[in-house]
């Protein structure tokens, strides 16, 4: 049951530190104002979502470079006018010469994490998988879209070249990651100008970045697939012993996949199928809970709370056992998304203590990412999230280009005979959920967001601040979130003591953290047309909206 007045039985409420935009012509939400001004520039040019997605996403690169990279992986979840959805999958894959044993697991390894001995998966050259990002991306132009790859590459062209003002967000991450990118003196000396996390308001221009993405726009994707900036890339990894050549780029290939769909108390929930886990996994969640009334339950409180971290645990011990790529492993999605599946494992939950879950299927990656959701005025809509994986990837940038790979390598399970352990062109599983929601078959919202293995366990949570507790979309994406995968729960460190203790009389390890997850990008649709972007406080995140329009025929 939907409740409206959803403070009146919260166990905690909270004030929004952001406004949301409100539009008729078009929103774009991005976690960088530059970025979401580079969507508007396409749409205020006469581009449709497509064109402003692609520009934002090309900017992204420049302005948010800790986190995606045309040499990185990721999804892209397209709605067209026409009310068709098309899910490009332009993930990474393993390199041609990996395999199950090429890393050595770290036996002081915490658990489920996918850490290698000498971090030879998570850093550096032997970490790259093969980038699927610029192939994906003018593919969705070509496709999709009205504009040249040289029109949606202009904005990025400019910052780059003539600069930008650094965030304090990205000195954060800079500091944060200080260490790894000190080993490569290309990076450095962006990032740790005379050795130290360069400053917020310093203005940054990466030079050779603005070079190779000119060749990107005069040469298309070959460039990197097979050209130039290919030969480049796989020179580099010859002389530094990794894994992916020439060979493996000239190979590689998107992929169309079907959406999945799946309804939680009569709103249809759709997104992207595996290698993503995440709507398979947000689906089979909400099934589970549509056994209780949530809304009555109210918002964070303990039991609530209670219910989110067993669903968690659950949906996490599945997709552990049986989510990979489904070219090399038989994924059950028909069973995880059974209402009776979900009533199976319901019954098991116990409402006073916590429990440990164990797989009831079997088979027949990093926290640092962007996303952005944008929409014009016609009916397109784009959900799209996309990496390098890790912060700045692999920590390091391919001499005289600027680019900077992903570490995708880090996504795979270092052990043999799982899921998802390494095979060659294998692509990774992620959990990615750039997802849409329709309510009698019009759209309702398009959302996701970064953050690893935090990003379905925040859209389920997402979804039902929207469904069950009747929140507007800015407060759905700013609300305190908790997150799990069977060992620990973090909660961000808004909530009550007095919930935290509840919980943890039921058994639950609870610990408070600054944020779970990153920066949600959010689309709501009301059935007069107009659109409201949400961002939240987690990153840079920045709606911009179009209205007006132009002149009425004849006024001269």
């Amino acid at each position: 049951m939907r409740h409206t007045d959803w403070r009146s039985l919260a166990g905690a409420t909270f004030t929004c530190e952001k406004q949301p935009a409100s539009a008729s012509r078009g929103m774009i939400v991005t976690n960088h104002p530059l970025a979401s001004a580079a969507g508007a520039e396409m749409l205020t040019a006469g581009g449709n979502a497509i064109d402003a997605a692609t520009a934002a996403l090309f900017t992204l690169t420049v302005v948010e470079p800790m986190m995606v990279g045309v040499l990185g992986g990721g999804i892209a979840h397209i709605r067209l006018a026409n009310g068709t959805h098309h899910v490009l999958d332009g993930q990474s894959t393993a390199p041609l010469a990996t395999g199950p044993t090429t890393y050595t697991p770290d036996p002081e390894a915490a658990p489920g994490t996918m850490d290698a001995v000498g971090r030879r998966n998570a850093v550096g050259p032997t970490a790259v998988a093969v980038p699927g990002n610029l192939m994906g991306w003018c593919e969705a132009l070509r496709r999709f879209g009205t504009f040249s790859l040289a029109d949606v590459t202009e904005p990025a062209i400019r910052h780059a070249s003539r600069g930008f003002r650094v965030t304090p967000y990205l000195q954060e991450s800079v500091s944060f990651s200080a260490a790894d990118l000190a080993r490569d003196a290309e990076i450095a000396k962006l990032y740790l100008p005379a050795g130290l996390p360069i400053e917020a308001g310093t203005r940054l221009v990466t030079g050779d970045y603005a070079e190779s993405l000119r060749s990107i726009a005069r040469e298309g994707p070959d460039i990197l697939y097979g050209g130039e900036l290919g030969r480049c890339l796989a020179e580099h990894m010859a002389e530094e012993e990794g894994f992916l050549t020439l060979d493996d780029l000239t190979g590689y290939r998107t992929v169309d996949r079907a959406p999945l769909r799946g309804l939680y108390r009569g709103y249809e929930i759709v997104g992207p199928p595996p290698p993503s886990s995440g709507p398979l996994h947000i689906i089979q969640m909400l099934n589970i809970l549509e056994g209780y009334d949530i809304g009555a339950l109210g918002f964070a409180t303990p039991d609530t709370l209670h219910l989110l971290t067993e669903v968690l645990k659950i949906a996490f011990a599945d997709r552990a056992a049986a989510t990979a790529d489904p070219a090399f492993v038989q994924v059950p999605v028909s069973k995880l998304l059974s209402k009776d599946y979900a009533a199976e494992r319901r019954a098991r939950i116990r409402m006073d203590r916590t429990q440990s879950w164990s797989a009831r299927v079997a088979p027949g990656e990093g926290a640092h990412t962007t996303h952005l959701t944008v929409a014009d005025g016609l009916g397109n809509v784009v959900a799209s999230t996309q990496t390098i994986n890790n912060l700045f990837g692999a920590c390091y940038i391919v001499p005289g280009t600027g680019m900077i790979p992903n570490n995708y390598m880090r996504v795979f399970d270092p052990h043999p005979g799982r899921a998802n352990s390494v095979a060659p062109g294998k692509r990774v599983t992620s959990s990615m959920s750039p997802v849409m929601v329709l309510r009698d078959g019009r759209l309702r919202y398009a959302l996701g967001l970064p953050g690893g293995l935090r990003i379905f366990p925040t859209v389920m949570q997402v979804l039902s601040n929207l469904i069950d507790h009747g929140m507007s979309v800015q407060e759905a994406v700013e609300a305190p979130r908790l997150w799990t995968q069977g060992y620990g729960v973090e909660v961000e460190a808004s909530l009550p003591e007095s919930v935290l203790a509840v919980l943890r009389d039921r058994g639950h390890d609870v610990a408070a953290v600054n944020s779970v997850g990153c920066g949600m990008s959010a689309i709501q649709f009301d059935a007069d047309g107009t659109m409201t972007g949400a961002a939240c406080w987690r990153a840079d995140g920045t709606p911009i909206g179009l209205g007006g329009g132009l002149a009425r025929p004849g006024v001269v």
